[in-house]
């Protein structure tokens, strides 16, 4: 396979020591020059087969066996205009994300005590990353390796022209808002807020019982009624919204406060049929972020839950396949879950036996505030703890079966530090022979400047996968993804799966999921990152 690129001007690479990268402009896309792919002015179509090992154990020998799958993959090239509903928009996260689509958006320049500072997406995959997409031609010289921006494989949604809006229980403006989040530079803020001010949150609902008590003082915007009620109008404001802004599409995202975990149980939520009849009988065992789940699968909305708790039930699960509709969750990763991933998986994949993980956070927003109550600790607990297993069980030369490390999470909320989140961790491993190895690790997250450019790329990704279907060799049917969108594990914590397929934790499998994904779209083979062109003689 060879690429070219659109609009090709010199000026577009740099290069140094055999390595180039496209600039960032999005009107160069690459395009692939393959007899298996065809681009079109709708679509880009591309056959693409997927290589696979297939595993059995007979008489007690593990037997491999290579298999393939021919896929065609149809992605339309026009985005969608695009509108984003915040649950919780007044909070610190929806309102620096605002706040950062709008300083891009206008141009605006800050002054800070270092200088003056531009908008930027550092934090963002799709927008601030590269993909290795291959290397020139040996025969034409010495062999460059070329990095192309993530968002220039196949079209995606810019950013900048995302429609916002959304849901919160406090009233507060957005400029309002974003001053209390104390987040933002002040300049920044002042500038910023005249294109603030006048954006106000709908109502949304407050069931005390799923939220800590101490956020009863911020509930001054919430809607009456039973939670039919509530349903109904929260799929009006979804209509209302599309229609207002003339969307092609609308995505629902939570990032509200952490709710607690709720009952699984026969009845209430097993089934689509039990969820929407718990609704309409005012069940009080369904969560604020359950009717938004419904609500958004209702109108055919995606719906991702930014926050640790069990929004999605079974019932709801089966309501989204039933109306093929995308879900994704749970809980952002961005600070020392993140890290997390990395580091275990790179002392797992070194030999190295993991033995003890204690991890400890103390920060001063209101995410922090809320945590406070127990019942919502126990669900970020769950979400921050899980996110290990896939690691340790691939190893059984490490841990035997049900061998696990120790892992324990604390989080405590100091008002002082704000949305500067301490993060410390100590991982205690056995190395060679009985030593044993410390890593003693502290980490300073500004929780909502990281939590941002996830969103932002949750959104962005979900808004693609509306775009793609594929065939399978065969069939004559176009078909969409499994509902459950786990390809959007690596923004988030606890990431769902469809059932009866594994979870993966580790971040660099995540990242290359999306990125193998998006070469897969315009026909190109996985990077494998054997880079033979360069050790073999070819």
């Amino acid at each position: 396979f060879f690429f070219v690129m659109e609009f090709v001007n010199p000026s577009s690479f740099s290069s140094q020591c055999g390595l180039s990268t496209l600039a960032a402009d999005r009107t160069k896309l690459i395009h692939v020059d393959s007899p298996g792919v065809t681009y079109t002015d709708e679509d880009i179509v591309a056959k693409y087969q997927y290589s696979h090992n297939v595993t059995s154990i007979v008489d007690n020998v593990l037997h491999v066996k290579p298999s393939a799958i021919n896929l065609t993959f149809k992605t339309k090239r026009g985005v969608s205009k695009t509108g984003v509903m915040f649950v919780g928009w007044a909070g610190n996260n929806g309102s620096t994300t605002t706040a950062g689509l709008l300083a891009h958006k206008h141009n605006v320049h800050w002054e800070t005590k270092t200088g003056m500072r531009k908008p930027d997406f550092f934090g963002s995959l799709t927008q601030s990353s590269t993909i290795r997409i291959g290397a020139t031609d040996a025969a034409l010289g010495p062999q460059v390796d070329y990095h192309v921006p993530f968002f220039s494989v196949v079209p995606m949604v810019d950013p900048t022209q995302l429609v916002v809006g959304g849901w919160d229980i406090n009233g507060a403006n957005m400029a309002d808002a974003m001053r209390r989040a104390c987040v933002l530079d002040v300049s920044l803020q002042q500038k910023l807020a005249p294109y603030m001010a006048d954006l106000r949150p709908l109502p949304s609902m407050y069931y005390p019982d799923f939220i800590a008590a101490n956020q009863e003082e911020r509930a001054d915007n919430v809607l009456k009624g039973t939670r039919k009620e509530h349903l109904a109008k929260i799929r009006q404001d979804i209509k209302d919204f599309k229609a207002k802004h003339e969307l092609d599409q609308v995505i629902v995202l939570w990032t509200a406060n952490t709710e607690r975990f709720t009952d699984i149980r026969p009845g209430l939520n097993m089934t689509a049929d039990e969820v929407l009849h718990s609704i309409d009988i005012d069940d009080e065992e369904i969560s604020p972020s359950q009717i938004f789940a419904v609500a958004s699968i209702l109108e055919g909305t995606p719906y991702i839950n930014g926050s640790p708790q069990n929004t999605f039930v079974p019932g709801i699960e089966d309501l989204a396949e039933r109306h093929r509709v995308y879900i994704g969750g749970d809980d952002f990763k961005s600070g020392q879950t993140k890290l997390k991933s990395v580091l275990v998986d790179f002392l797992i994949s070194a030999g190295i036996k993991v033995e003890s993980i204690a991890s400890y956070n103390h920060l001063g927003n209101n995410d922090g505030k809320n945590l406070q109550a127990p019942m919502t600790f126990r669900s970020k607990e769950i979400s921050k703890s899980n996110v290990v297993d896939d690691m340790v069980s691939a190893n059984k030369i490490l841990y035997e079966e049900g061998e696990h490390p120790d892992h324990v999470v604390v989080i405590k909320y100091i008002p002082h530090v704000g949305d500067s989140k301490r993060a410390m961790d100590e991982y205690t491993s056995s190395i060679f022979l009985g030593g044993t190895n410390t890593l003693v690790i502290h980490n300073t997250c500004e929780d909502s400047l990281l939590a941002a450019p996830l969103m932002i790329d949750l959104v962005l990704l979900t808004e693609l996968m509306t775009r793609i279907t594929y065939q399978v060799e065969g069939s004559t049917e176009w078909q969409s993804f499994r509902s459950v969108l786990s390809i959007l594990s690596y923004m988030l914590k606890a990431p769902m799966v469809p059932r009866g397929t594994p979870v993966i934790n580790a971040l660099m499998k995540q990242q290359r999921a999306i990125t193998n994904l998006l070469c897969a779209l315009v026909g190109l083979p996985v990077d494998g990152d054997m880079m033979l062109e360069h050790r073999l003689r070819l």
